[in-house]
């Protein structure tokens, strides 16, 4: 392990667990790789990475290239003789940067690959209703979560578990994981697998559009999509009240089966509750927010909101 020379490449939260992970096991990350400082709330201060300011902390060399294929950053990793990469939530890296190092460049994937390849794995697991997932990593290659398998952890689904449960979970899971794979590489013990293209499950993106409930969905499949993008960014629908259209985004629910005639979409409160029909049953809405207004449970927003008869999500 000791001829190990290792640049760490990630930005947000769910990589600074694997970073924090390879320091407690006493790897030589010799320097670490994160975005651009970046502009962010009202006062446009630039805003450092969840991995840089913990790296700082742990006075990492830190690097922030803005174009990954510019010749001073190839020179600088050139520089610091790293021989292995470690990829966690990152950019895609060009040929030149992750075929640099003598035992390659490994991304951790928040998935069991080749199932959910792409942007939004921990959320398009929920959003599906998977039972399982887990995560992989894999040596990168030319196409975007298609490099060989190292190893994999698979990881239960709570029936009630929301996305930002499952990234926790994955995240710490997929800690060991790195350590693991590095622990494999360094003894020259690691024989990787050709990932299957036979048929899979894509993660795509998250977008207004895949974001937006369909309420003639089945009333599981609802439950799913408002988990599965919660805390962020939230599944969303269009309270049509009167005359009032306001964007509506929904926190979490819960799921009755039930028997009815109602339109998909339609609004019944009942009891202080807000119960919207879709097929096979309805949605109780727990936390919801309106556009406007803070994010509240059911309850606080009737007390001080009033959803007129006739009021629909579409």
């Amino acid at each position: 392990m000791n001829d190990l020379r290792i640049v760490f490449m990630g930005t947000p939260a769910f990589a600074v667990a694997s970073l924090e992970a390879l320091l407690r096991a006493k790897m030589n990350v010799v320097a670490v790789v994160t975005a651009p400082d970046k502009p962010a709330g009202r006062g446009r201060n630039l805003k450092q990475s969840a991995v840089k300011e913990y790296a700082l902390k742990r006075n990492l060399p830190v690097l922030q290239p803005n174009n990954l294929k510019a010749d001073h950053f190839v020179q600088e990793l050139i520089n610091l003789k790293v021989n292995l990469q470690i990829v966690v939530a990152f950019r895609m890296l060009p040929k030149v940067v992750w075929s640099l190092p003598n035992y390659g460049t490994f991304n951790l994937h928040a998935s069991l690959l080749p199932h959910y390849r792409g942007a939004a794995p921990i959320n398009w697991a929920i959003i599906n209703g998977e039972k399982k997932t887990g995560v992989t990593t894999f040596f990168l290659n030319e196409n975007i979560d298609e490099g060989a398998i190292i190893l994999q952890q698979e990881v239960d689904i709570d029936k009630n578990e929301t996305a930002g449960d499952l990234h926790d979970k994955l995240m710490l899971t997929g800690s060991k994981l790195v350590i693991e794979t590095v622990q494999l590489i360094a003894s020259e013990k690691v024989f990787p697998k050709k990932q299957s293209n036979e048929s899979f499950k894509l993660a795509p993106k998250l977008t207004s559009e895949n974001c937006r409930i369909d309420w003639s969905q089945d009333v599981y499949n609802v439950f799913n999509q408002v988990r599965g993008l919660s805390p962020y960014p939230l599944a969303h629908t269009l309270l049509v009240n009167g005359d009032e259209q306001i964007k509506t985004l929904i926190s979490s629910c819960t799921p009755f089966e039930l028997e009815h005639i109602q339109n998909f979409g339609s609004i019944l409160i009942k009891q202080k509750e807000i119960q919207v029909f879709c097929k096979n049953g309805f949605i109780k809405i727990d936390q919801l927010k309106l556009a406007g207004k803070k994010l509240m449970d059911a309850k606080s927003l009737l007390n001080g909101y009033t959803i007129l008869d006739g009021a629909h999500f579409e």
